[in-house]
């Protein structure tokens, strides 16, 4: 059995209050990894591009108000 398989297994036997526990748990660790991984990529210049893009189309009138 794979470790994933193991872990779906006992996710699968918690109590609905385990569960939940478990639930908000996962998405704040999922959150600061993705905060990790976005700071990474910025660092890294993997979204300059991206960025420059949204501004020229700004600037050429291509964006709408929120």
């Amino acid at each position: 059995m794979s470790k994933i398989e193991n872990i779906e297994n006992r996710i699968k036997e918690l109590s609905p209050e385990e569960l939940a526990a478990f639930r908000e748990w996962f998405l704040q660790f999922d959150a600061v990894i993705w905060d990790r991984q976005f700071e990474a990529d910025v660092k890294a210049g993997k979204l300059d591009s991206l960025a420059e893009r949204a501004l020229r189309d700004h600037a050429a009138g291509r964006s709408a108000k929120l």
